[in-house]
């Protein structure tokens, strides 16, 4: 079975014995955290160095999920993710990449693995969040601007993330200005011509954002939708946001 390796990435595994699908499932490591456990199957991430470099490993065995691609035997939500990480790359949406994916199909057992390079010197949004009372007022504006930039792109080209949750947006500045990435690719699926599908992605994130009041939420959506922040657009977000937020409490 053919194996993915990133160009820029092969030559360091080849030279560290890891650039083979048996070398990074047989590696001796320790999980980050408790695996996660689906029926028979089991998802374990792992924190390694390669040479200088960081990476994360995930690990996937018999860990399925039925997709349009595969209704019925399902397929590994490593090989979701891996296409999506390339999807990304190829429409231009910042996002972390992969240095490597391999699946292997045994008697009784599909295994599966990703290594992706650690976004070392970038924080997730979660940081943020925890830290705002505190950030200068230049510093919040960046970091709302930035993210409304990085869903406006997700979403002009045509994606949906639908797991968009401040931990999964990272950020960093370089060069004097601040860049956003996006991680955990998984559920991401085609954006539906409807506007309650970019509601949706938006919503999930402000929910989660309790250190933003409205005045946040406008400039967030001010960047999205490239406008003035005094633009009557952005009023009919907020309402529609608050619409969707009702109705996901009212299900509890």
């Amino acid at each position: 079975m053919s194996d993915f390796v990133a160009p820029e990435e092969a030559s360091l595994l080849h030279e560290q014995g890891l650039d083979t699908f048996e070398a990074l499932w047989n590696l001796p490591l320790v999980p980050v955290d408790e695996p996660n456990v689906r029926g028979k199957g089991i998802s374990t991430v792992y924190r390694l160095c390669i040479g200088e470099r960081s990476y994360f490993l995930k690990r996937q065995s018999n860990y399925l999920t039925r997709t349009l691609r595969h209704p019925l035997k399902g397929e590994t939500t490593l090989a979701r993710e891996f296409r999506n990480i390339r999807l990304y790359r190829q429409r231009g949406i910042p996002a972390l990449h992969a240095a490597f994916f391999g699946e292997r199909n045994l008697p009784g057992e599909r295994q599966a693995l990703l290594l992706t390079p650690a976004l070392d010197g970038w924080l997730d949004l979660h940081h943020y969040l925890l830290e705002w009372p505190e950030l200068a007022e230049a510093e919040r504006q960046d970091v709302l601007g930035t993210c409304g930039r990085l869903i406006r792109t997700l979403h002009s080209q045509g994606q949906k993330h639908s797991c968009l949750y401040p931990k999964h947006v990272f950020l960093r500045r370089q060069a004097g200005s601040m860049q956003a990435c996006l991680i955990d690719l998984e559920k991401t699926r085609p954006l539906l011509p409807i506007r309650m599908d970019r509601v949706a992605d938006i919503e999930t994130l402000v929910r989660r954002a309790a250190a933003w009041d409205e005045r946040c939420i406008r400039h967030l959506l001010a960047s999205y939708l490239d406008v003035d922040g005094s633009d009557a657009r952005i009023d009919d977000w907020l309402q529609r946001l608050a619409r969707r937020r009702a109705d996901k409490e009212s299900r509890g």
